[in-house]
């Protein structure tokens, strides 16, 4: 595989201002990112960075490096992604970003398959909210990410690849909630927890309870957190509900430490989508996105799939 680790290294530390961070994500130790970064330093003449006791930042001529950095490796990776199809195995790393809900649920089940499949292929995942993983790709900090929720940037390019559906859930063993189903009007009356500003979940939820008369304000939110996961730890502790992915309740239905609540007449579905720059889709991109597509066109996370008593 062609490289150049050196302009990685420099890259990985100034996006993460961190020698430590990029030391660890880089599998090496931090005294060779700071061999690395001073030998590119010699060889250019300028300073890279500001160092300081607890904290580095760039200087302007290591923003401007960085610039190029970026450019670089990545013609780095459509080099080796071409080398990798004339010969029929793809080379090469992809730096994914994922939203929450696909990185916990949806990705573990397909990143082994890849790497059996794809053995020359290197992944790399982060995981953020809608908002942050966008902000990675256009920042080329990612190859593209997976992200759920609304398209917003005209800076960059939506694919759609699956639709989901968001549920009303609460604790299996929550006495103060009865009934299997409720008039959509009579969510204001339950205590609700909701994701951070920025999750593409909390955003489609309020586009959808808007379009039904329902702002936001008028519910009553007992809690705001940071991932589904978080969310239904909450749950089962509490007398209060949540909308969630389906794809992240099926195993909590399924044992009836979750159910269901229906609501007449309301629904919430979204779009997983890939998102990319505009002209940046690597063929080595290309194949992921594919293999992905292949491993999710009958993935079970429909609630068609599950039965009355699972739902319940």
């Amino acid at each position: 595989m062609v490289t150049d680790f050196r302009l990685k290294v420099f890259r990985v530390a100034a996006e993460r201002l961190s020698f430590t961070r990029a030391a660890e994500e880089l599998f090496i130790s931090q005294p060779a990112v700071t061999k690395h970064i001073n030998e590119l330093e010699r060889q250019l003449g300028v300073p890279l960075f500001v160092r300081r006791s607890n904290s580095v930042f760039l200087t302007t001529e290591g923003e401007v490096l960085l610039g190029y950095a970026r450019r670089i490796l990545a013609l780095y990776a459509d080099l080796n992604d071409a080398l990798g199809d004339e010969n029929g195995e793809p080379v090469g790393m992809l730096h994914v970003g994922a939203s929450t809900t696909i990185a916990q649920y949806l990705l573990p089940a397909v990143l082994p398959h890849f790497k059996k499949r794809f053995s020359q292929v290197g992944v790399t995942l982060t995981d953020g909210n809608t908002r942050q993983i966008e902000r990675m790709v256009a920042d080329e900090r990612l190859d593209f990410g997976l992200i759920e929720g609304i398209a917003r940037d005209p800076q960059l390019h939506y694919e759609p690849f699956m639709e989901d559906e968001l549920v009303l859930v609460t604790a299996a063993n929550n006495r103060s909630i009865t009934q299997e189903e409720i008039g959509v009007s009579e969510l204001a009356k339950l205590p609700l927890v909701i994701r951070e500003t920025g999750s593409g979940t909390l955003e489609v939820v309020e586009r959808a309870l808007v379009a039904q008369g329902i702002p936001m304000r008028s519910l009553s939110v007992e809690m705001q957190l940071g991932s589904t996961e978080s969310i239904k730890h909450y749950l089962y502790g509490s007398e209060a509900v949540a909308f969630v992915s389906i794809h992240a309740v099926l195993e909590e239905l399924r044992h009836n430490m979750l159910r269901v609540i229906d609501i007449r007449d309301f629904s919430v579905t979204r779009n997983f989508s890939f998102v990319s720059r505009h002209g940046h889709n690597s063929r080595l991109s290309n194949r992921f996105k594919q293999f992905c597509e292949e491993k999710w066109r009958n993935f079970p996370g429909g609630r068609s799939r599950l039965s009355g008593k699972e739902k319940r």
